[in-house]
Parts: structure tokens; C-alpha cells; sequence
């Protein structure tokens, strides 16, 4: 990998800078398929850059990762670039000072790779309305995560007021692989729902976001009960002629049990930050699934 370190710069002098080191490693920008812009702070920057750069094996990404820095200091740009080995694109760390915290997105403007789409993600703080923000606005999908919120599940009923088609959240990214299994479990023919209930750690909102899902697929009353954790544990769902039930007992595999059919062990695993990623992604669409559930979130009575 080739790292190179720019103190007091400029966005012009980086863009060349980058040029200049695509030609020596022999990494074209033409093989990248989208931008990625990370908007952190520098205690979260190494963990969001990581795993940037992991779901960037699957989608070759030039990484933007917007660090705003001490705001009482002289206003100046720092900039860390990495070409190699360690990513299939290119990354950059914009160290901002000063008023130019303020002034993220005209850093970026001249960064952006050209007639490809552009994805922006919050792994921290996140602002309530994320298209409204400057650097949200240059993004086609927009990727929040509300697990690191003060209050989280109050993080998802903030969103809908400033939901734009292309926003979504890895609270819900999470939650795929139970949708699927849930989906699957409900293949064959099953007695009507009556009601039931998603239980995880207090003020998880994935747990939210499935019950409420549930609940519209379903047409029955799903709460939210409290367990130890850690994450979402189990899923029971009250039937006429029995019950279906998904627990996960550890990080990798949970039992499924269903009316009529013996007890199932099926694949259940807890996934790292980087695959979320990769998964967002990949469909660079609306989700309008997503749009729905979080709307449900705002009126739905989990309790």
C-alpha cells in the first residue's frame, strides 16, 4: 500500500496528488463504481474506514472519509491518502480544521469521481434530515445507523420526518437475515397470527424496525420485550394451531420451531459493519420497504 501525507492542503492538490499515485501503483480510478463518503470523527474514523475499505472489495470505491477536527484551530485541510494492496479503490482522510468544518461539502465537490454514483454513511451522529445535509445532498443512497444514538429507537421515529427516497439505516440492514428466515418460515400454509413479540436488548432498534415489519406482513400485534442481549434474540409469533419461534442462542445459529415439523437449527450469524455495508451497496434503488416500516415506527405502540 502507499500512503502519502499532506499537511495545509488543498482539495485541487489532493485530486492531482491522487492522479499522480494511481499512475505509480497502476490502479486506474476508471474500475470504481461508486464514491463513498464517511462522515466521522476521528475516534470512529480506523473502525469506519476498515470497514469501508472491506465492502469496497466488492464495490471498488474511492473513500472520502470526512473527519471535522478541532474547531478553535486555525482553518486548514490535512489529507492522508492510501492507494494498494489494502483496498481495490482509493482512500482519503480529510482532516477538517476550523471554519472549514463547516464547509465539508466544498472540500468534496472536486473529490467526487465523475457520472458514478455517489453514497454517503454516517457511522456515528447522523443528522435527522440526511438529504437536507450538504454532504447527504451530493448522495443518491444515504446510510445512517441509529444503533449509536443516544436513544436509538427515538433515532428511527426521527427519521421519517426527514426521509428521502435513498435514505436507509443498518438497524434495518441488520435485520435482513431474520426477514428472510421469517419470510421461509411462512412458505407453508400456517394457522392465522394472533399476535407475538421480538425480543432483544432495551432501546435496540432493529428489534423496532422487525416487530413493526411483522406486523404490517402479518396484520397482528407484535411487541417488543427486553432480553439480555446481545442484540436481537428471539422472535415468537402466536398462531391458532401453535407457534413459530426463531432463537438465536449464540453469535452464528438459532432454532427454528414451527407447527407440526421437528425443531431446526438454521444459520443465524451476527454480521460484521463491513458486510452491512456491502449489502447497502449493492442496490443503489430507494428502498421503499424500509420507507414504510419507519413510518409504521412513528405511530406504532411497541411497548
Amino acid at each position: 500500500m502507499t500512503s502519502f501525507l499532506m499537511g495545509s492542503t488543498t482539495a485541487s492538490d489532493i485530486s492531482s496528488q491522487l492522479t499522480r499515485l494511481r499512475h505509480q501503483v497502476g490502479a486506474p480510478a476508471v474500475g470504481m463504481v461508486l464514491t463513498l463518503v464517511v462522515v466521522c470523527d476521528e475516534s470512529q474514523q480506523y473502525d469506519a474506514v476498515r470497514a469501508a475499505s472491506e465492502a469496497s472489495r466488492e464495490h471498488p470505491s474511492r473513500i472520502l472519509a470526512v473527519i471535522p477536527r478541532e474547531r478553535d484551530e486555525a482553518t486548514r485541510l490535512d489529507a492522508e491518502i492510501r492507494v494498494g494492496e489494502l483496498t481495490t479503490g482509493e482512500v482519503v482522510l480529510l482532516r477538517l480544521y476550523g471554519e472549514l468544518r463547516e464547509h465539508a461539502d466544498s472540500v468534496l465537490s472536486p473529490l467526487l469521481l465523475p457520472d458514478i454514483p455517489v453514497v454517503v454513511w454516517w457511522p456515528g451522529d447522523a443528522p435527522e434530515a440526511p438529504a437536507k445535509d450538504p454532504v447527504g445532498a451530493y448522495g443518491q443512497r444515504r446510510v445512517t445507523d441509529a444503533r449509536f444514538a443516544r436513544d436509538s429507537v427515538a433515532a428511527i421515529r426521527s427519521r421519517v420526518s426527514g426521509y428521502t427516497p435513498g435514505d436507509t439505516d443498518l438497524a434495518w440492514t441488520r435485520i435482513t437475515p431474520w426477514r428472510s428466515l421469517l419470510a421461509a418460515a411462512f412458505d407453508q400454509p400456517v394457522g392465522k397470527i394472533l399476535d407475538g413479540y421480538v425480543e432483544a436488548e432495551p432501546d435496540h432498534p432493529s428489534a423496532a424496525l422487525l416487530a413493526v415489519w411483522l406486523s404490517q406482513k402479518l396484520e397482528a400485534p407484535i411487541k417488543v420485550t427486553e432480553s439480555k442481549g446481545p442484540g436481537l434474540t428471539k422472535v415468537r409469533l402466536r398462531l391458532d394451531d401453535g407457534e413459530v419461534v426463531v432463537e438465536r442462542h449464540d453469535s452464528r445459529t438459532a432454532t427454528l420451531v414451527r407447527p407440526g415439523q421437528p425443531d431446526r437449527q438454521v444459520a443465524l450469524a451476527r454480521r460484521p459493519t463491513s458486510d452491512l455495508l456491502a449489502e447497502e451497496l449493492r442496490r443503489l434503488d430507494p428502498d421503499e420497504v424500509y420507507a414504510e416500516t419507519i413510518r409504521g415506527v412513528a405511530d406504532y405502540d411497541l411497548s
